[in-house]
C-alpha cells in the first residue's frame, strides 16, 4: 500500500492489534522504492566535492525535518482521531480551500510527480538488464496501461507483491551500505577525478540536496489513519513514527557512505539508474538479477497501490461534493471507480509523455514531488499552531514536546528546501500547484459554497478538557 492513500479511521469496536514494531516496519516497507533509492544516490552525486561532514549535515537535516511532521501528525491524529487524514485537520483549522490544497498536493498531486519517475525507473532497469530492444517509455506506459485495467477489473493481486519484497529490499539497502567493510573502495585519484568531473558539471544548493535525501523520510503519516487498529495509540502513534524514520536514517546513510566509497560521483550524476551501478559494485552480475527482480515486484506493488488508493479517494471527494461527479462513477460489472482510475492513470502518462528518462529528468521529477509533499506538510504545521491557539482546552492524548519549535523549525526549513529547488522544477511544481490552488479556491466558493479560510468546527469528541 503506498503511503500516499489515506484511509479512514477503524471504527472503534476493531480489533486493536497493531503495536510500534509492526507500524515502523509498515513505514520502512512504504518508503524503499526505486525512486528513494535514485534520490538518495544523486543527492550524493550533486553534493559533488562537499566533505562528507557536509553531507551528513544535509542528512540530518532531512530528518529533523521528517522528525518535526512526525510529531505534529501525532499530536493532530490522537487529537482527531477517528477524522484520518490531513483534509479533516486543515477544515477545522484554517478552512476548506487549504484543506482541497493540502489534500491535493500531498496526495496526488506528489504521485503525478512520483509514479512517472518511478515508472520511467522501471523501463530503463528492464531495458537494460533485460536487454529488451523497445523505445524508451513503451514499457513504462505499458505496465501502467496494463494495472489500470486491472483495478478497473477489481483484481489486486499485485499489491501484495510490495509487502512480500520489503525484506528483500531492506536486506538490499543494509548489505550494499556494509558492502564498504569487504568491497575494496575507490582509488582515491579515481574519486577525486569523477568528483571534480561531476563537481564542473554540476553545481547543487544545499537545500537540493536536503530535498532529495528528505524523499526517502516522507509518507511515515500513513500510520495515522490506522489508529482505530493500533493498541495504546497514545504511545504506538509517535513512538512508531520517530521509530520509522530512524530506522530508514540508518539504512539510507549506510546506503549514501557504502555509494560514495564504491561508485564515482560522477557514475551517480550521469547514470539514469545509479542504483543498478552500485548494486553491479557490491554484487558483480548477480546485483543486477537481485535488483531486477527488486524492481519489477516493487514498482508494480507501488503502481499498483497508487491507482487504488488513489482513485478510492477522488472517488470519495466526489461523492463528498469536493470534486467533480463523474469521479464516483463505478464500473457496472466490476463495481470498482473506474473513471477515477482512468482520470489518475492520464495524470501519469502525461509526465512520462512529455519528458524524458535522463538522470536530471528523474531528479527534478523526485524533488517537484518532494517539493508537493513539504506543502502539504507545511499546511499540517499551520494547522497545528492555529489548533493549540484556538483550542487551548481540547483533549490532546499527545502534544508535540517544544511546542512550537518543532513545527517553526519545520515550517523554515521546509520552505527554504521548496526555494533551493532548480529554477525548472519550480516551474514545473510551480504551474501545477497553482492549477490546483485555483481550482480548489473556485470549487470552495462556487460549488461548496464555504468561505475560503472558514474553518469547521472542531467534533464534540474533540472538544473536552485534557
Amino acid at each position: 500500500m503506498d503511503a500516499h492513500q489515506e484511509m479512514p479511521g477503524a471504527p472503534g469496536g476493531t480489533r486493536k492489534t497493531l503495536g510500534a514494531a509492526t507500524l515502523a516496519a509498515v513505514i520502512v516497507g512504504i518508503a524503499i522504492s526505486q525512486v528513494a533509492l535514485v534520490g538518495v544516490l544523486q543527492g550524493v552525486g550533486v553534493a559533488g566535492q562537499q566533505p562528507l561532514w557536509m553531507i551528513g549535515i544535509a542528512f540530518a537535516c532531512a530528518y529533523l525535518l521528517a522528525i518535526s511532521y512526525a510529531l505534529t501528525f501525532s499530536e493532530l491524529s490522537l487529537m482527531m482521531p477517528s477524522s484520518g487524514g490531513l483534509s479533516t485537520y486543515t477544515e477545522v483549522a484554517i478552512g476548506n480551500f487549504p484543506a482541497l490544497l493540502a489534500t491535493f498536493s500531498g496526495y496526488v498531486v506528489v504521485n503525478v510527480f512520483g509514479v512517472p519517475a518511478e515508472l520511467l525507473l522501471f523501463d530503463s532497469v528492464v531495458r537494460e538488464i533485460g536487454g529488451i530492444q523497445l523505445p524508451p517509455k513503451v514499457i513504462a506506459l505499458t505496465l501502467l496501461a496494463v494495472l489500470a485495467v486491472l483495478n478497473i477489473r477489481g483484481t489486486d493481486v499485485f499489491a501484495a507483491l510490495q509487502n512480500s519484497t520489503a525484506v528483500l529490499k531492506v536486506g538490499l539497502i543494509l548489505v550494499s551500505g556494509l558492502a564498504i567493510f569487504w568491497v575494496a573502495p575507490l582509488d582515491a585519484p579515481a574519486v577525486a577525478a569523477g568528483q571534480g568531473a561531476a563537481q564542473a558539471a554540476h553545481s547543487a544548493d544545499f537545500g537540493v540536496v536536503v530535498g532529495l535525501f528528505f524523499w526517502c523520510f516522507v509518507g511515515a503519516e500513513f500510520v495515522c489513519p490506522m489508529i482505530g487498529e493500533v493498541r495504546n495509540p497514545r504511545q504506538v502513534i509517535p513512538r512508531s513514527m520517530l521509530l520509522g524514520i530512524t530506522a530508514l536514517a540508518v539504512l539510507f546513510g549506510l546506503y549514501s557512505l557504502g555509494a560514495r566509497a564504491l561508485v564515482p560521483q560522477d557514475v551517480l550524476m550521469s547514470s539514469a539508474f545509479p542504483h543498478l551501478d552500485y548494486a553491479k559494485a557490491v554484487f558483480g552480475h548477480v546485483g543486477a538479477v537481485v535488483l531486477l527482480l527488486t524492481a519489477i515486484t516493487a514498482t508494480i506493488g507501488l503502481v499498483n497501490a497508487v491507482l487504488a488508493g488513489i482513485s478510492r479517494l477522488l472517488e470519495g471527494m466526489a461523492l463528498n461534493g469536493q470534486a467533480f461527479g463523474f469521479l464516483a462513477w463505478r464500473h457496472a460489472r466490476y463495481d470498482s471507480p473506474w473513471a477515477a482510475i482512468a482520470a489518475i492513470s492520464v495524470a501519469f502518462a502525461i509526465p512520462i509523455l512529455l519528458m524524458g528518462g535522463a538522470p536530471e529528468t528523474i531528479m527534478n521529477l523526485v524533488i517537484a514531488a518532494s517539493t508537493s509533499w513539504l506543502v502539504a506538510y507545511i499546511v499540517a504545521h499551520v494547522n497545528l499552531i492555529v489548533l493549540r491557539r484556538r483550542y487551548p482546552q481540547a483533549k490532546r492524548p499527545f502534544r508535540s514536546p517544544f511546542f512550537p519549535l518543532p513545527q517553526i523549525v519545520g515550517i523554515v526549513g521546509m520552505v527554504y528546501v521548496i526555494a533551493s529547488s532548480p529554477q525548472e522544477v519550480m516551474v514545473i511544481a510551480g504551474y501545477v500547484l497553482g492549477l490546483v490552488g485555483v481550482a480548489s479556491a473556485l470549487w470552495t466558493h462556487f460549488v461548496m459554497k464555504r468561505g475560503l479560510f472558514t474553518p469547521e468546527p472542531l467534533a464534540a469528541s474533540g472538544e473536552s478538557e485534557a
